[in-house]
């Protein structure tokens, strides 16, 4: 049952509905390793890349807002129940425990490189059906690889 009509013709809404839902479980997925790391880190940058994380986190909610409106305004009920982000969550994540600092830039570089994969993927889905939900998931590829970048060079020259 679609409460909301959309103005989209059905098989685009499904298009967009499929990259706004999968885009919705990884950026809440994002903002729980997200805080789960900021809570864990050790070592001698813990205060620099702590509030770091959180600019991360920030972001993730801050999207995840507005892709689940997006959905919702195209007639896709979002779905962010903890259920759904544990099982349809798949990005890498961090262990259980203290994380040593460069551990924790690791896990945030891998886990954002994965997450813009699947966001471009979705852009070049999208742009046929849906050029506003491209639109939104171009800027939000955008900001997570501004981030990538500043996690990246955290680990500047590489140990080993």
């Amino acid at each position: 049952m679609t409460v909301v009509k959309s103005t989209l013709p059905e098989p685009a809404r499904k298009v967009a509905g499929e990259a706004l839902q999968g885009t919705l479980v990884d950026l809440l997925g994002l903002s729980l390793i997200g805080k789960q790391a900021h809570w864990n880190i050790v070592g001698p940058r813990f205060r620099s890349i702590h509030l770091q994380l959180d600019e991360v986190v920030d972001t993730a909610r801050t999207y995840a807002d507005t892709v689940a409106e997006r959905a919702a305004a195209l007639g896709v009920p979002p779905d962010g129940r903890p259920e759904t982000v544990a099982t349809g969550y798949t990005l890498p994540g961090p262990k259980a425990g203290w994380l040593r600092d460069t551990e924790v830039v690791q896990v945030v570089v891998d886990a954002l490189e994965a997450a813009i994969g699947r966001l471009r993927e979705r852009i070049a889905a999208t742009g046929e059906p849906d050029p506003v939900t491209q639109d939104l998931l171009i800027s939000l590829t955008a900001e997570l690889e501004k981030q990538r970048w500043m996690f990246d060079a955290e680990n500047w020259p590489r140990e080993g």
